[in-house]
């Protein structure tokens, strides 16, 4: 199967039932084959580009990471610096206005600072960590990459609980106090940190979670708490852990009429790995969001809704995205 190409389904091969045995209608199998009624969106512009430059390579194993990344997960291995270096060199032509580098976890990769600097370079760049990786040392030396450019550096921080008990439940045992010590050492050295949490309570809940996570960051110092809450999706370990989508929650042609593809992120940004570029950050386990070799053939192209994770994003909006946060508070 060519790159890009999504292999349809047809529904004579089998009749699919409901768990209590009762046929499904034919709608409803039409649903469970995505490839036949994705909606396409166009790149209006390529504002962002993502670097999934520690691949699926990950130092923890978190039960609802959305593509499985381990220690052992080596599906996408580490970007090499050349082909980071020839992304960016080409994002200047493209009209690039701000740089991710995610994982796995980014920290793992050996050159991530040279890479940082040469993003920095060119725009505002963000790096996507567990926290668990940032002594003393590399702090400092992310701070004199960011005091050397006219761009900021931010830090997107992921804790899941705002005690040890809650985040090491899903993150692992010992997590929590490496990823509050990392925190500690970014304030310290004058970053801002936005710390993300994927929300695993019930929304009346949501406003005292917040709280107790500000209190537990003014603990270390942080008096203006940035903190991003994301949805939950519902594939790689997290489908594993609660069962993954129900077979409605999937993105038709209609339900694309008069909605505003600006709220998707990929209407705006690409992904970039060692291994070829994506519509998105979220579907790189999906061979559906593969868009081509090259930044410029993955911008020529529309990515398609095929897959269901991209319900939530319609849902939720461009979630992957340092906006929004929950506004700065003492």
């Amino acid at each position: 199967m060519a790159p890009g190409e999504v292999l349809a389904v047809s529904a004579e091969v089998a009749t699919p039932t409901r768990d209590d045995h009762t046929p499904v209608s034919s709608d409803l199998v039409q649903l469970r084959s995505p490839a036949r009624t994705a909606p396409e969106v166009r790149l209006g512009a390529l504002d962002q580009l993502w670097f999934q430059v520690a691949g699926t390579v990950c130092n923890l194993r978190c039960q609802h990471c959305f593509i499985s990344c381990s220690p052992d997960n080596h599906s996408f291995w580490f970007m090499r610096r050349d082909q980071v270096e020839t992304a960016l060199a080409r994002s200047v032509a493209l009209g690039v206005k701000e740089y991710y580098f995610t994982g796995g976890e980014p920290f793992m990769h050996p050159e991530l600072p040279c890479m940082l600097e040469s993003s920095l370079a060119l725009g505002p760049t963000t790096v996507l960590t567990n926290g668990t990786l940032l002594p003393e040392r590399r702090v400092a030396e992310l701070r004199r990459i960011a005091e050397a450019s006219i761009y900021s550096l931010e830090c997107r921080v992921s804790l899941d609980g705002f005690t040890p008990e809650s985040n090491d439940a899903i993150r692992g045992e010992g997590s929590f106090r490496r990823c509050m010590d990392g925190v500690e050492h970014l304030v310290s050295a004058g970053f801002l940190p936005i710390l993300t949490a994927m929300q695993s309570w019930p929304d009346s809940e949501t406003p005292v979670v917040i709280e107790r996570f500000r209190e537990l960051l003014r603990d270390v110092g942080y008096q203006r708490a940035r903190i991003k809450i994301l949805p939950a999706l519902k594939i790689g370990a997290e489908a594993t852990r609660t069962g993954g989508y129900k077979e409605y929650e999937i993105v038709t042609e209609e339900m694309m009429q008069g909605y505003d593809e600006a709220q998707l992120l990929c209407s705006s940004a690409r992904l970039v790995t060692a291994a070829g570029v994506y519509a998105c950050p979220i579907l790189l386990d999906h061979p559906s969001a593969r868009l081509g070799n090259t930044l410029e053939e993955a911008a020529a192209v529309s990515a398609r809704l095929a897959e269901r994770a991209c319900y939530t994003c319609y849902r939720h909006g461009a979630i992957c995205s340092n906006m929004p946060v929950s506004g700065t508070g003492t």
